[in-house]
Order: structure tokens, then C-alpha cells, then sequence
């Protein structure tokens, strides 16, 4: 089969979108399937994955709209049997509804929880401006998309409740990744020698965005009410008005010698930090998946998240982490619930981690159930 992604930027800083059609794309591209991508980045943006790469817009933030993309997509049509969209909100999705017009090419739609509701109550005003547009733009994109495909029921669930003008042909396919390389030993050595201050100490992991949605905030003003030798590792680009926000909340007297920013880190010094900390922690008000979540398991590190990561019903059934609200008490209380557990316990939750990743998180299933869909597409 041949699949074209279109995605608003390949850059890594935007989170798990990009990461995720590399994980889906892997196994797929391995069976001998044709996999390309193609995005509104500015011609010339580099590019590390697999598969090849068609940047053709103007590398703008925001919209993103770009002329000729229409035309592309037209004049390639035939090259692919099908186009996923990755995403909403830019011009790449309803740019493929134009030529979808025009081809009677099939396609389908990651929303990637850009519909959960948790954005129309916490911007008000954005989703005001954003009702001006959904009529003649995403609404239309949905509506005759070929599949909409959500990566758990919860997240189907809830995009039903951001606008009342909705129809789609929903689809729950899951999600996944590919486990880590088994190079556990090398990882390890090349965090702890990026970074050595680290050696000895009990560490927490956050790795993400450094976004209002993923509880960033939260999570430092819950973790300077601990009185505890735990370490707080930040991971992720801190390049923005609230990432800086952070930095200097962590410089408070609660905080200051008890959080590391190591910037964004990627290959053996990402599962490095994972192996080096004894748990993952992620406090988010919306996360449809939460990649770094799945990839923690695959570490055989314990997650602490909140019940608004869309897959903590399957981590409460398997064990594999703690659950509490999305707000600072209830952080508190997963710290707090961490640290009460003895050594034996912390051992026990650990070793749930990875036989709940292999039931739930595997990208091979997932790519395959995909690709069975997709071959009905029309």
C-alpha cells in the first residue's frame, strides 16, 4: 500500500504527532508498504526519519496556509493509495479536502485530541474564534473524511463535545510504539555522563512540551510541598514565555538544587533518562495518549499520571502506575502516594510496567489493524 501523511511540521519540538507516524510508519515500511510525508514546513527543513519527505509550504507558524499545496496533492494523487491527516487546525487538513474534491482520492483523519473539550473550556475566546472557522473548514474535513480514527474510546467520547455541528465516520484504532533498542547499559551511560550531577540521586521524570495543558506547573508547585530526596528531572524545549515561567518558579527556595532542565533530549540520552529515573510523571489535563507515558512502560518504569491521560484505565487494570485528578493536590497526592509505598512495592509496580506495555502498546498490532482498515477505505 502507499500512504502519504500530511502533518502541519516534521520539527520534534511539536510533540507526539510526528513522533507517532515515525512509530506507526516503522513497521509498515519493514512489510514492504511505501510510506511518504509530506508537510507545510519550508523547503530545505531537515529531516531524520525513514521515510521520504515533501516539505511545500513556507515554514510559518500558526495557519500555515501555503499556496500551490493544493496543487501538489492533486498532481500526486495517483502516487498514493491513501492520505492521513495528521492534526487539525491548519491548512494541510482542509488543503487535503480541496484535492480530495477534485481526485475522489480517500482519506483519513488523526485528530491527535485537538476536539477534546478541555480546550474549549479552558480558552473560551479561541474556541469562539474557532467556531467562526469550523463550519466551512474542519467540520467539512471530518465529515467526509473516509475514517476518523481515535487512538482510545475515551478520546472518541469526548470529541463529540466541542461542537454540535459534528458528524464522522469514527474509528478507535489505538496507538502504539516501538520498544526501545535493548541497549539498556549504553543509555544509561550516556545520560549519567550528559549529565553527572544526576549520579547517585532518586530521580523523577517529566519529558514533554513545557505547555499550560501538561500540568508543568502543577507538577513543580506539588513537588516543592515533598520533603523528600527525590530529584526532578525536566525534559523537553523550554522556548517560550511559560517555559521560562517554569524555570524561574523552580529557582523558589522550595525548589532550588531539586530540578534539573536538561533541554530536549532525543535517542540514547531520552531512554537513558527514562532508565535513570525510578518513575515517569505526568500530571496532564488533556492528553489523548501520551507517547512518553507508553514509552516509560517500555522502560519498566512506573508511571504517575492524572485521570485525564486517556489510557490510565488500562495502567489502574494492569498495575502499572498511579492515577490521581489533574490539579495540584491531586499531584501532591501521587507524589505523596509514591513516596509512601516501600521499596518491595515500588519493585511490584515496576515489574507490572512492561507486560502492560506488550498488551496494550504495541505498534506492529496497531500498524496492522491500520492497514486493514485503510485497504477498505473508499
Amino acid at each position: 500500500m502507499r500512504i502519504l501523511h500530511v502533518i502541519h511540521s516534521v520539527d520534534p519540538r511539536g510533540g507526539g504527532p510526528i513522533e507517532g507516524i515515525k512509530q506507526l510508519s516503522a513497521p509498515m515500511i519493514a512489510a514492504g508498504h511505501r510510506v511518504e510525508i509530506m508537510s507545510l514546513d519550508q523547503p530545505g527543513t531537515p529531516w531524520d526519519g525513514a521515510m521520504p519527505f515533501h516539505p511545500i509550504g513556507r515554514g510559518r507558524p500558526g495557519y500555515g496556509y501555503a499556496p500551490g499545496v493544493v496543487d501538489w496533492l492533486v498532481q500526486h494523487a495517483k502516487e498514493y493509495d491513501v492520505t492521513l491527516v495528521n492534526g487539525l487546525w491548519q491548512f494541510g487538513g482542509l488543503a487535503v479536502w480541496r484535492a480530495a474534491r477534485k481526485t475522489g482520492q480517500p482519506y483519513g483523519v488523526f485528530t491527535h485530541g485537538m476536539l477534546d473539550p478541555w480546550f474549549k473550556r479552558r480558552y473560551p475566546l479561541k474556541h469562539l474564534k474557532k467556531w467562526f472557522y469550523w463550519p466551512w473548514g474542519e467540520y467539512r474535513v471530518l465529515r467526509d473524511a473516509a475514517a476518523v480514527f481515535f487512538t482510545c474510546e475515551q478520546e472518541r467520547r469526548d470529541a463529540r463535545g466541542s461542537f454540535w455541528l459534528y458528524r464522522c465516520n469514527e474509528d478507535v484504532l489505538g496507538y502504539g510504539i516501538t520498544p526501545p533498542p535493548d541497549a539498556a547499559a549504553a543509555q544509561l551511560a550516556a545520560f549519567r555522563a550528559k549529565f553527572p550531577e544526576l549520579a547517585g540521586k532518586r530521580l523523577l521524570l517529566f519529558l514533554g512540551r513545557m505547555h499550560e495543558k501538561k500540568g508543568c506547573d502543577m507538577l513543580l508547585r506539588a513537588f516543592a510541598r515533598t520533603h523528600d530526596d527525590l530529584h526532578l528531572v525536566m525534559a523537553g524545549p523550554v522556548d517560550d514565555a511559560f517555559g521560562q515561567s517554569l524555570q524561574r518558579m523552580s529557582r523558589e527556595p522550595a525548589l532550588a538544587g531539586r530540578v534539573t532542565w536538561t533541554g530536549m533530549i532525543q535517542g540514547d540520552l531520552k531512554w537513558g533518562a527514562f532508565r535513570a529515573a525510578e518513575a515517569f510523571v505526568l500530571p496532564s489535563h488533556q492528553e489523548n495518549f501520551g507517547i512518553s507515558v507508553v514509552e516509560a512502560l517500555a522502560c519498566d518504569r512506573p508511571v504517575l499520571i492524572s485521570d485525564k491521560v486517556n489510557i490510565w484505565r488500562e495502567i489502574t487494570a494492569d498495575g502499572a502506575g498511579l492515577i490521581e485528578d489533574d490539579t495540584t493536590d491531586g499531584t501532591h497526592r501521587l507524589l505523596a502516594r509514591w513516596l509512601a509505598l516501600g521499596a518491595g512495592e515500588r519493585q511490584a509496580v515496576a515489574a507490572c510496567t512492561r507486560p502492560c506495555f506488550e498488551k496494550h502498546f504495541q505498534v506492529e498490532g496497531v500498524a496492522r489493524h491500520l492497514l486493514e482498515r485503510l485497504s477498505h477505505l473508499k
